[in-house]
Formats: structure tokens, C-alpha cells, sequence
């Protein structure tokens, strides 16, 4: 199994809603990007340690316990199932793992730079070609949860856009299968 380190790159809040944004993740090389969708309570949480003052995170409790762990862990991304990527936190000597939501693995790897990876063959199924002077981002149909599937499926047929609300109705339909 090949894998590739993932780098966080940005986010960006998605234009139609306040609550969610969009963590852009690229490989070293910055040719493609892996978009992960994230609630308002972990973007406020990663822009306190990307814009924010870091003394004041020092005493936060994810900065404290990871004072706790060894230096022996890497996260994975090893799959998607029901819009999630699936994203496994190992300890490297015992071979323990535990499941971990993505955009907590982004704020974990940012805070400890304990390294992110994906798969290269799940990569190349989700990825984008990286263009840093894109203005939008795009987000596969697969890693959406059903709930923000179906608020996409209603906007796409009020929009009268057929042909991606008809992706979408596929997307929900399969998750129920």
C-alpha cells in the first residue's frame, strides 16, 4: 500500500452556508487537493491556532495532552463510508489505532505535526488537480453527509440544475442500498 502525505493547504467557508467550511488538503507537491468539509465549532477551532494567539492555545486542552503522548503516532485516511472519510490515529510501537474525524485529524497534525496520510490510491479517486488561484473548491459528491447530500439536492432543483441534483438523488439513493 502506497501513501502520500497530505500538507494542510487552507480553508475556506462555503459561500452558502455560515456553519461549514471547506479544509483544503494537498500532497507535497501541491498537484492535488483533497477537500474536507468541516462544522463552524472546528473551523473556529483551527483558525484560533492559525490566526489566533497561540499562548492562549497553549493551555487548551488538545495542545495539554498531546504534552502526554509520545512522538510515535500517524493518522491515515483509509477510506470513505456514509460522506465520512475514515481516519485512523496509530500508535506506531503498539500498533493500536482508533478512529478519529478528519477535521480533527487536520487540527491534531496542525498543533502536533503528527502526520497526515492518504492512500494514494484513495487520493487519486477523491482528489483535484491543485490550483492555488482557484476561487471555488470542489467537494466530492461521496464525502458529503446524507444530511448536507440532501440540503445540495434541494438547492440544485430549486437552482433547476438536473443534471447534478440527478448525481445527487444517485448518492442518496445508494447510502440507503
Amino acid at each position: 500500500m502506497r501513501r502520500i502525505l497530505l500538507r494542510f493547504e487552507n480553508m475556506q467557508q462555503i459561500m452558502s452556508s455560515e456553519e461549514l467550511s471547506v479544509i483544503l488538503l494537498t500532497d507535497e507537491a501541491r498537484k492535488r487537493a483533497l477537500s474536507v468539509v468541516c462544522d463552524a465549532e472546528m473551523t473556529r477551532q483551527l483558525l484560533m491556532r492559525l490566526k489566533g494567539n497561540r499562548e492562549v492555545c497553549r493551555t487548551m486542552l488538545p495542545e495539554v495532552l498531546l504534552q502526554l503522548l509520545p512522538s510515535r503516532y500517524e493518522m491515515m485516511i483509509v477510506g470513505v463510508y456514509d460522506g465520512q472519510y475514515q481516519v485512523m490515529l496509530m500508535d506506531l510501537e503498539s500498533g493500536d489505532s482508533v478512529r478519529v474525524r478528519t477535521s480533527d485529524a487536520v487540527l491534531l497534525s496542525i498543533i502536533s505535526h503528527i502526520p497526515l496520510y492518504i492512500e494514494e490510491r484513495l487520493m487519486n479517486r477523491q482528489s483535484v488537480p491543485f490550483d492555488e488561484h482557484a476561487t471555488g473548491v470542489a467537494i466530492p459528491i461521496n464525502s458529503m453527509d446524507t444530511p448536507r447530500l440532501k440540503a445540495a439536492l434541494k438547492n440544485a432543483v430549486e437552482e433547476e440544475n438536473y443534471e447534478l441534483a440527478s448525481q445527487l438523488r444517485d448518492e442518496i439513493k445508494r447510502r440507503k442500498t
